[in-house]
Parts: C-alpha cells; sequence; structure tokens
C-alpha cells in the first residue's frame, strides 16, 4: 500500500475523531492497571451508553502512560471546544464522577447515573497539566504515549505515523538515511551511548548476502520500565525506526527481542507487525516501492546479561543466552554470522523524528556531546514518580526538586543511583551536575538504559550496594570466572562487612577485587557489576568505616 493510501486511512480517522464531542482517554499502561486501571476503564465502559449519536459521540480510548504513575489510574478528558482535563487517582467511583461532568446526559446510561457516589470529591483527583512534572519535560520518543490508541493502526497514522519511512523511501537513499542519523548525534540509549549513525554506517559498508536489524526491548534494570512502556504504548513507533534502519543499511528482515516478563509488550508488537504486513508497509513491497522487509518478535527468558549484544545474538539463534568475545562485533558478525544492527527501543523509537524534522532539529537538543532527549524510570523516595522525558543536560537537581517534587516527609537527598546494576550512585553535592554521558561517566556512573532511583538520608549505602550485586551474582551467566566467582567474592565481603564482622583491611580486599572483577570480566555484565559498590565506597566510605570492627588496644598491646 503506498503512503497516499495510508494517508486516506488517517485522515478517515481525523474525521472521525474530529465529529466526536469528547474523548476519554484512559491510562491502561502497566503502571497503572497494576493500580486498578482495568476496573477504571470498565467503569467508563459501563456509564457511556453503547446506542451513541454519529455526531457529537464519546470516544473511550485504552491509551498509554499518561507519566505521573504514582499518581494512577490516571485519566485525560478531551472536551470539543474547551481546554483538556486531567484527573489522578481514577477508582470506578471516581470514573463515573468523571462520566457525569463532562458527558452530556444523554450519553450516560441510567443505571450507572444511579450509582454515582455522590461522596466523591473531584477536586481532590484534578490534576494539572502545568506542573513541573509535565512542563519541563520535552517529548520525542513519548510524544504520542497516551494520546493514541496503540492497538489502533489508523490512529498511529492519523497523528502523523509512517511519513518518515515514506519520506525516506521517496526521497532519500540509504546512505543518505545514515548520514542524516549520524549528523543529528543519536547516541545508543541502551548504555553504551555508542553513535547510532557510525554503527549503521559499519553495517551499510559491510558486503553480504544478508543482514539483519534488531532491537533490543531486554531491558533487565530493577525499576525499569522505560522500553517496556514504548514498546507497550507505541509499538508502531518502534516497528517505523527498525524499517527505517533497515532500509539504510540494506537489511531484509528485523527481530524485536524481548524479555518474557513483558507479555503486554509482545501482544501489541505482534499485531502492529500483522497490521503493517496486512496493509503493505511491510512485506515484498514496502509502501510500494521495491524494498522488501518483514520482522518477527523473539522472546527472552528473562537472563539480564541477554542485554548485552553477542548474548541476545545467541538467544535469538536459540542458543545457551552466553556473550562472546569480541572482536569481531556485531556489525560484521552477527546473528547467523552476517552484519547485523542492534539498537535498543529508545534509540529506534528516536529514528522516525529525526528524520522527519531533521538532523539540526535532534542536534539543537540537548547538550554538545549528548544530544536529544533520554526517558527515564523515575523512582526510588520521591513525592512525584514515574515516566519521563527530558532533554540531554539537565541538572539531577530539576529532576529530582522539581519534575519529582521532592523527598517525602521532608528528608534529605542523599544520593541518585543511575544505570541500574551496572551504575553507580551520585551524591547530593553533584545535584547541579547536567546528566549526559560525559558528565555521569566522570561521577563514576553511567546513563544505562534509563533507570533513575532516588534515595534519602535513611538509607545504608553498604546495603544498597548489596542489593545490586545480589542481582549481578543472581543474573551472572557464569561463562568467566571473573565475573562468576568475583562477584559473590564481593558480595561476601559486603555480608561480613554489614553483619558486623568487618575487620581491618576488608575495605581494601573489597576495592581490590572490585578492581579485578572489573577489568578481568568478558562481558558488560561483569565488568560493570563492581559499579555501585565502587561508587558508595568512593562517596560514602565512612559508612564503611563505620562497620569495621576496631581491634581492642589493650588486647593488641598483649
Amino acid at each position: 500500500m503506498k503512503f497516499e493510501e495510508l494517508q486516506e486511512l488517517g485522515q478517515k480517522e481525523q474525521r472521525r475523531q474530529q465529529k466526536l464531542k469528547q474523548r476519554v482517554f484512559c491510562c491502561t499502561s502497566t503502571a497503572c492497571v497494576s493500580a486498578g486501571a482495568n476496573a477504571t476503564y470498565k467503569a467508563f465502559e459501563k456509564a457511556i451508553a453503547d446506542e451513541q449519536p454519529e455526531e457529537g459521540g464519546t470516544d473511550l480510548v485504552k491509551t498509554g502512560c499518561l507519566g505521573l504513575c504514582s499518581a494512577g489510574p490516571l485519566v485525560r478528558v478531551e472536551t470539543k471546544g474547551e481546554d483538556p482535563a486531567f484527573y489522578k487517582d481514577v477508582t470506578a467511583q471516581v470514573a463515573q464522577q468523571i462520566a457525569s461532568r463532562h458527558l452530556p446526559q444523554e450519553s450516560i446510561e441510567q443505571a450507572a447515573l444511579e450509582t454515582i457516589d455522590s461522596q466523591v470529591d473531584l477536586a481532590d483527583h484534578e490534576l494539572s497539566p502545568e506542573i513541573p512534572f509535565f512542563e519541563q519535560q520535552v517529548k520525542i520518543v513519548l510524544t504520542e504515549t497516551g494520546r493514541i490508541d496503540p492497538e489502533n493502526l489508523n490512529d498511529y497514522i492519523a497523528h502523523g505515523g509512517y511519513a518518515a519511512l515514506a519520506h525516506a523511501l521517496e526521497n532519500m537513499n540509504p546512505e543518505e538515511v545514515c548520514d542524516v542519523i549520524e549528523h543529528s548525534g543519536l547516541r545508543g540509549r541502551g548504555g553504551a551511548g555508542f553513535p547510532t549513525g557510525t554503527k549503521w554506517h559499519y553495517v551499510r559498508q559491510e558486503q553480504s548476502d544478508r543482514k539483519y536489524v534488531v532491537v533490543n526491548g531486554d531491558e533487565g534494570d530493577p525499576g525499569a520500565y522505560m522500553d517496556r512502556t514504548v514498546m507497550e504504548d507505541d509499538p508502531h513507533r518502534v516497528l517505523e525506526g527498525l524499517i527505517i534502519a533497515a532500509y539504510a543499511v540494506g537489511a531484509n528482515y528485523g527481530y524485536f527481542y524481548v524479555r518474557g516478563e513483558y507479555p503486554v509488550a509482545v501482544d501489541r508488537l505482534r499485531q502492529a507487525i500483522r497490521d503493517a504486513r496486512r496493509r503493505r508497509i511491510i512485506g515484498k513491497s514496502v509502501m510500494g516501492t521495491d524494498f522488501q522487509f518483514d520482522a518477527d518478535v523473539r522472546i527472552g527468558a528473562g537472563a539480564f546479561v541477554c542485554g548485552e549484544e553477542t548474548a541476545l545474538i545467541h538467544s535469538i539463534e536459540g542458543k545457551r543466552g552466553t556473550p562472546r568475545m569480541r572482536p569481531p562485533y556485531p556489525s560484521t558478525y552477527g546473528l547467523w554470522g552476517k552484519p547485523t544492527v542492534i539498537n535498543n527501543v529508545e534509540t529506534m523509537a528516536n529514528v522516525p523524528s529525526i528524520i522527519s524534522k531533521g538532523a539540526e532539529w535532534f542536534a539543537g537538543i540537548g547538550t554538545e556531546k549528548s544530544k536529544g532527549s533520554k526517558v527515564f524510570a523515575l523512582a526510588g523516595q520521591l513525592n512525584n514518580t514515574g515516566l519521563i522525558e527530558v532533554p540531554m543536560g539537565i541538572t539531577l537537581r530539576e529532576i529530582v526538586y522539581d519534575i519529582g517534587g521532592g523527598i517525602p516527609d521532608g528528608r534529605a537527598f542523599k544520593a541518585a543511583q543511575t544505570g541500574g546494576p551496572s551504575g553507580g550512585c551520585i551524591p547530593d553535592q553533584f545535584l547541579d551536575t547536567p546528566v549526559d554521558y560525559e558528565n555521569l561517566s566522570r561521577l563514576g556512573s553511567i546513563m544505562g538504559s534509563g533507570g533513575l532511583v532516588v534515595i534519602d538520608d535513611t538509607t545504608s549505602m553498604p546495603e544498597f550496594a548489596r542489593f545490586f550485586i545480589d542481582f549481578s551474582v543472581d543474573e551472572s551467566c557464569g561463562k568467566c570466572v571473573p565475573c562468576r566467582v568475583g562477584t559473590v567474592q564481593i558480595r561476601n565481603l559486603l555480608d561480613k562487612l554489614i553483619d558486623g564482622d568487618g575487620e581491618p583491611g576488608d575495605i581494601e580486599k573489597l576495592e581490590s577485587l572490585c578492581d579485578f572483577v572489573k577489568r578481568q570480566s568478558l562481558c558488560g555484565l561483569g565488568q560493570s557489576a563492581p559499579n555501585p559498590v565502587m561508587s558508595t565506597l568512593q562517596y560514602f566510605r565512612e559508612e564503611y568505616e563505620a562497620l569495621i570492627n576496631q581491634p581492642d588496644p589493650q588486647t593488641a598491646e598483649v
């Protein structure tokens, strides 16, 4: 199907939406579902009459994440001629009140009107879109999340979907697409921050009868759910980025590699692929051109190490998910020995916007070496937690105190942990540090895929570090001795200290062991596993020293 035909579908959907008097967007992303959003949606469904007039009716939309997950379930009501209304903590009873306030009486079932709880005060549930949590964000990847139905291809097209792919196919050759991505400054959002355009150029230049593109959706950091949300709530955006990448590097097949704990993401990606195939957006003739492309989903077994690209490749091939030595790199010897591009979900989701708006537009956001925006899962001891997208270069203070709303109960900020089990802790003296790849690395942490955990002054840093070491011990594939054995010995030393059995010299042993594991491990899991311990030793050493049992001076003299 040519893009003009797709546009007609999108325009038809736009006309349908324009006729409506209201659209009720009920967040059914995983975070809100865990807070009861399914019951909220059913309450709206029950309240809204089945038979509505063609003109001026109400549209109930199962949409994606609205961001402020700690206040879920969230609902947005758009009424023609009025400003949108936002609501938080929307239970089934609150949903009935919202329907009564915003929807015409003839659009509401009489039975629903009779069961409205008069004690519910909607003022307690109103949420202003002008609070810093929303106002200080810059949406690129999440621009349509919470605004479209993720299971409706026509809705995605109505919001500009697949226009970037059409532009690339009609107006750019593959080399030019690689150039635009390179000049934009987009770096891999999976953790390492490698320049995306450079990676694409490497694969583009390889001579091979077959090439592959892979979306890494094996997000495994504790507390991280950025990629899951994008896959669940805007699957066609990620698919569009994947197709553009394939066109740029000369690949005809792609895979989504998704962790098994994300069943909703798997289902929606598969539906997006089916819908795109049915509309001939992918297949033997992509949008009526001679470019061929198809895609599929592969489900991981929940191994954190499979986020490492060579382990991921082994897993897709049906082998045990363990890493291998590099070089050769996947760009020359990847999936089934063929040149392969692997980018994470957020990286691919940036691509359509860059192709549509240009490299200069994207490069104008962020810092000199870290361009664009970054999606974070903001978690921990904060008043506002949830999914945010902010420009590179925003300070930690702005994230914690403006967007995050500060620490509950007036407690003091102690540290922010970025990068998950591979990252480090950043103490309060660096609150005004701009958040980008270089600054986080300089402070002993990493950007990672986007987990950001804030902790207050009640937290023990040795215990906090042990939590992440426990995770790394459990997730080690066991292929190399430094990681398999070394992480266990790090944990044993931490246990000894925390249990009150620490001795002089134990801290120095811990530092030496961390350095050894970091330098000698085979892959990124082992190389970065000591980071939480090393960063807490660097900034909170006194907490470790307080755990050392000093010898009795009288006993020492004897």
